[in-house]
């Protein structure tokens, strides 16, 4: 399908969220509800604890998202569920081309399903959030959206982050664990903000 055709189709599917137009590849971010979201937000100083990335099924857009399990879910849900029903909705700068697109497509497959990582692991047995996203856009188009930091890089002081660690963890902190963060995603100078709320 040429792009004027991918534009087209996104156009008549109709917008979504104020006036956004999906278009996959499109990373969404949130503050979710989840019980560890508060001491993502603080180890990681940022807003937002939780993303995925927009892919369409069956001409639908949806969130492909690492929860338990990985996991489809239709873009307006998604985006309601977050808290206050806030998003923001980013999009990289330079266009997607046509293969990357297939290869994404393609490359989802391999995650879905995949059992949620309560570790932050940098394998693919298990799969969090931010690393889900990496690892679509590293492998479709070779774009690395943000440098990698270890886990001791952040801010692991606050006692909401420690409870958290504790139970993950014991006293067997990995702090050499490379992780990416919603947060360094967020900021990654390749991303244009599209839509928010």
């Amino acid at each position: 399908m040429g792009r004027a055709a991918v534009v087209l189709f996104a156009l008549l599917m109709g917008q979504s969220a104020q006036g956004y137009s999906p278009q996959a590849g499109d990373i969404v971010f949130h503050t979710s509800l989840s019980s560890q979201s508060r001491a993502v937000q603080l180890a990681t100083k940022s807003r937002y604890s939780h993303m995925g990335i927009v892919l369409f099924r069956d001409g639908q857009a949806f969130v492909l998202e690492a929860v338990q399990p990985v996991r489809y879910t239709p873009l307006q849900q998604w985006l309601d569920r977050g808290k206050d029903r806030r998003y923001v909705i980013k999009r990289l700068k330079t266009p997607w081309s046509e293969a990357a697109i297939k290869r994404l497509q393609q490359d989802s497959s391999h995650y879905e399903g995949k059992p949620y990582d309560l570790a932050f692991e940098w394998s693919d047995n298990r799969i969090y959030c931010s690393e889900l996203v990496w690892k679509l856009y590293k492998s479709a188009a070779g774009i690395e959206l943000a440098p990698l930091s270890k886990l001791g890089d952040f801010d692991l002081s606050h006692p909401s982050v420690q409870t958290k660690l504790k139970e993950r963890y014991g006293n067997r902190l990995p702090l050499a664990e490379p992780v990416i963060a919603p947060a360094a995603i967020f900021e990654s100078p390749l991303l244009r903000t599209v839509s928010e709320r």
